[in-house]
């Protein structure tokens, strides 16, 4: 209760400061009137300015003339002198033909078609967009092949044909590291299998070789819900990640699942 008595205070003290304001201006205002009163406008003095102020309107039509011409405009009470002799349900036609810009872009779109038509279909000056498309398509082959052999670049090489096995402990160490972030969900911290089957026994739905585990990663399993990895990782990192997963086996973790798929020695 105390809490509403003072902010129904608050606002009271508000609107007294604000009626305060305005009787302090409307005070101004009167004595600044009394001591210098604003002079009023004569009969006469305001006829002169009706005056001007038409002539500055009419001033103002005929400077706007040249807008007029360009845009095709007429003025309203010129319209008597363009109306066309028929009528028809009582309704009148002016004869007020299409502004020049309009007819110079129309005529320019025709003239632009002839050229595009001669030049790109009748006498080939210029390559069609499947020509275009083609050529950017072989100019992008180009650049990947360049790019790839570039110092460095080899990496970007591997695949499922060339990948090889690898024991370094640098290369397992980013293996396990990937492993952790995109295949531990599914098949578990240790690979032992969750979702997924298990990684670290001698049984394999889809191959156990470097060559196949490589090319299970970069594509996938759609149909048994595994994505397809090659356009998250690079081919360096898909050979890390095999390369760890094949450390794997025989390491026979807690909870390891049962073997699925084919034995492969």
């Amino acid at each position: 209760m105390t809490d509403m008595f003072i902010l129904v205070l608050l606002i009271t003290a508000v609107l007294l400061l604000v009626v305060s304001l305005l009787l302090l201006k409307v005070i101004k205002v009167y004595v600044k009137e009394t001591l210098n009163p604003t002079p009023v406008a004569t009969a006469e003095e305001r006829r002169l300015w009706h005056l001007a102020s038409e002539n500055a309107e009419v001033t103002t039509t005929k400077k706007s003339s040249v807008w007029s011409k360009l845009m095709g405009l007429r003025p309203i009470d010129e319209e008597k002198d363009i109306v066309m002799e028929h009528k028809f349900d009582g309704i009148s036609e002016l004869d007020n033909p299409t502004p020049a810009w309009f007819m110079v872009l129309f005529y320019g779109t025709i003239i632009f078609a002839i050229v595009y038509l001669l030049s790109y279909h009748v006498f080939g000056l210029g390559n069609l967009q499947e020509e275009e498309y083609s050529i950017e398509l072989r100019q992008a082959e180009d650049a990947k092949i360049a790019f790839l052999q570039k110092p460095g670049n080899s990496s970007n090489k591997i695949n499922e044909s060339n990948v090889e096995q690898s024991k370094d402990a640098a290369l397992l160490s980013a293996g396990a590291a990937l492993f952790k972030t995109a295949c531990a969900p599914c098949h578990g911290e240790h690979a032992e299998g969750l979702v997924g089957p298990n990684l670290t026994d001698e049984f394999w739905l889809h191959g156990g070789t470097v060559n196949d585990i490589f090319k299970t990663i970069k594509y996938g399993v759609p149909d048994k819900g595994m994505i397809a990895w090659e356009k998250t990782l690079k081919p360096k990192q898909i050979a890390d990640l095999t390369s760890y997963i094949m450390s794997l086996k025989g390491s026979n973790p807690a909870g390891a699942k049962a073997p699925q798929g084919v034995k492969q020695n």
